[in-house]
């Protein structure tokens, strides 16, 4: 583990972390894969370690600390093998709560962000479309102005914790004829009349719950507006860099904690009166999947760094996801193989791996729209900013 970016006390809390999650969560996960209902008391028994609020400010309940903390707490979620799982805690805590933070005004933030960060209340962040997928801009929600009001109308589609959350994180265009100029982002309550989920019945991340949300009509009162009207398009594209860079952490975990497990399965497994990990295809094999989780732990780590020092790192947050979750897959697949017909059976851990890695290339963008955007500021020297 790097020093650079590591201190005694990062590591202190590594180790809580992990002896927390190996007390209160690993004996639920089998169940709650099969259920896909991850029981409530899990999320207050986080908000009172304080794991919600690692870097939301004091003012609110967080505990405002670097980004090598948010660091942390990724990675530690991977090694529990529940995607899901982890899926469900950080879409909460660094997708909704980021939203809430940076766009909310105080009343909103003492209403939403303070009992999320003790747990009390779950949230959502409500921006693919049916119809939209990856394309942000194409988004067909409405939320037009009626009086102090605005009547939303519109579906959603997912979306992580879309079923049990408390609240919904909403993006909707509020001026359709002014494009994505025209879009913008509302706090909504989830027993507002008009809103309808339904669960999604999923590959991998079995014990999250992800849904289909529909919008009837739904009354939100104007005081929900987050933010500026007509500014939720730069909002969300200003966050995209923390959430890409959230998963392509994510990848570098899970493919370290996948090869971690093989290894002492190679060492325990014999085959012609020899360990397997002494066979030369496959330890030449090893070394090739270990250096490339390695390479990409070592630019995630810089790009955190960049990112907590306040750059705005939407390029190299991009390439993060993009090659991370590429690797990742390619990882795990490979560890599979090493396990032989034991791979393939759900009571070892890389089956379960294998199908929740694989929505690391699909989620949080495409790897087909993070290329374009890439090559869009490689080639065509386009330059995104943050909202003003």
């Amino acid at each position: 583990m790097s020093t650079t970016y590591f201190t005694e006390e990062h590591n202190l809390f590594r180790k809580s972390l992990s002896d927390f999650l190996q007390k209160e969560v690993v004996p639920h996960i089998d169940k709650w894969e099969k259920t896909g209902t991850i029981e409530r008391f899990i999320w207050e028994k986080f908000g009172e370690m304080g794991f919600f609020g690692i870097n939301y400010p004091e003012k609110y309940g967080g505990l405002d600390l670097d980004i090598f903390y948010t660091v942390i707490f990724l990675e530690e979620l991977q090694k529990i093998n529940s995607g899901g799982f982890a899926a469900a805690m950080w879409a909460h805590a660094y997708l909704a709560m980021t939203h809430l933070n940076k766009e909310a005004n105080h009343e909103q933030k003492e209403k939403y962000l303070a009992p999320s960060i003790t747990g009390e209340k779950i949230g959502c962040l409500c921006i693919t479309e049916p119809f939209g997928g990856s394309d942000v801009a194409g988004m067909r929600s409405t939320a037009v102005k009626n009086g102090d009001h605005y009547i939303l109308n519109g579906s959603k589609t997912f979306i992580t914790n879309g079923i049990y959350s408390d609240y919904l994180i909403v993006a909707a265009k509020t001026s359709p004829e002014d494009g994505n100029k025209g879009m913008s982002m509302f706090v909504v309550d989830r027993d507002t009349p008009g809103i309808a989920s339904t669960k999604l019945d999923k590959l991998g991340w079995r014990a999250s719950d992800t849904g289909e949300i529909s919008f009837t009509d739904v009354k939100i009162p104007a005081e929900n507006l987050m933010g500026e009207e007509g500014k939720g398009f730069p909002y969300i594209m200003q966050h995209f860099a923390l959430e890409r860079l959230v998963m392509g952490i994510n990848a570098h975990a899970r493919a370290e904690h996948a090869i971690q497990y093989t290894l002492q399965y190679m060492s325990d497994r014999t085959a012609f009166g020899k360990s397997i990990d002494k066979f030369q295809a496959l330890r030449h094999r090893i070394a090739d999947i270990a250096s490339e989780a390695e390479m990409c732990k070592q630019f995630n780590y810089l790009t955190a760094q960049r990112l907590g020092n306040g750059e705005y790192v939407v390029k190299e947050a991009t390439m993060s996801k993009l090659l991370s979750t590429k690797m990742a897959d390619k990882a795990i697949d490979e560890c599979l193989q090493f396990l032989g017909g034991y791979g393939y059976m759900e009571e070892y851990p890389l089956a379960r791996m294998l199908r929740d890695s694989r929505l690391g290339p699909i989620g949080g963008g495409t790897s087909e729209i993070l290329r374009e955007i890439l090559a869009k500021m490689i080639i065509d020297k386009k330059e995104y900013k943050p909202a003003t």
